[in-house]
């Protein structure tokens, strides 16, 4: 019987437009699209846009650097912002007048219905603006993208890559502890630590790394009968593991997780050799 995989669930409508709000605030209002394109790397009107158009997050922003930045090029023409997203970023101010207290929340479900009902004289300004700078935006990356060369679009495309595949371990490691998987017992020498952590604690003339490295120190020194008490715990824990671990394993293949256990050795059983009587007769035949 095959089982599929089930899907990450997604999160809500609501849990959505403000993660997407929060990619576009900014503590000032982002002025007219002015700049010029010229046959250089400049950083476009589109680098001084909003973090976040409707400033939803109270705490300080934080921009990291871009792909294109860690690798010695200036930061990509980024998209203007959508009518939506425009009109968020003009109606938050006045909302937050009216009710100083509504919650993060309380704003984006506010504006969604709101925009619903827009006026459209509004919405035909916003989407005329986005239109205006969506044409700019496509000028200046056809212009950025002209000037990449091919080392430097490989060494781009390779770190997405990257990104994305910590992106799903990250999620898979999140799956695995949802779905209960058994955690592997300590070996012996972290079980020594613990017990360091215990008998002699870090002291306050010591830095973490300085203990640490003195625990170590005294773990090497350990006699092997004195080793012995810690390897006999962790092992014997381990045995418990691997039974444990194996019973959950086969649970997420019938519930359908294939995709969470260490191999396919239990999704694919391998054919039973065949004998050597057996194949002597089939050679005879």
């Amino acid at each position: 019987m095959i089982y599929t995989t089930t899907l990450l669930s997604r999160g809500s409508l609501i849990g959505s437009l403000i993660s997407k709000v929060r990619q576009v605030v900014a503590k000032n209002p982002s002025t007219a699209h002015t700049n010029q394109i010229n046959n250089n790397f400049t950083p476009t009107s589109n680098t001084n846009r909003p973090l976040a158009a409707a400033n939803i997050s109270n705490s300080s922003v934080h921009q990291s650097k871009t792909l294109e930045e860690q690798v010695g090029l200036p930061p990509r023409p980024k998209k203007p912002l959508t009518p939506y997203f425009r009109f968020m970023r003009e109606m938050r101010p006045k909302l937050l007048a009216k009710d100083p207290k509504i919650t993060t929340i309380g704003i984006v479900q506010e504006l969604s219905k709101q925009w619903v009902d827009v006026d459209p004289k509004l919405k035909e300004r916003l989407q005329s603006e986005y239109k205006k700078d969506q044409e700019t935006y496509m000028e200046l990356r056809t212009k950025y993208e002209s000037k990449l060369t091919d080392e430097q679009r490989a060494e781009i495309k390779q770190m997405k890559q990257d990104i994305s595949d910590a992106k799903e371990r990250k999620q898979l490691r999140k799956r695995v502890k949802d779905l209960g998987r058994p955690k592997k017992p300590a070996s012996a020498f972290l079980r020594f630590v613990a017990s360091e952590r215990l008998n002699t604690p870090q002291t306050s003339q010591q830095t973490y790394r300085e203990w640490h490295q003195k625990a170590t120190a005294k773990w090497t020194r350990l006699s092997d009968e004195e080793k012995a008490v810690y390897l006999q715990e962790s092992r014997k824990e381990l045995d418990h593991y691997k039974k444990a671990i194996s019973i959950w394993e086969e649970k997420m293949i019938r519930l359908g997780h294939i995709d969470v256990v260490r191999s396919g050795i239990l999704i694919d059983p391998p054919e039973p050799k065949a004998r050597k009587s057996q194949s002597i007769k089939e050679k005879l035949v």
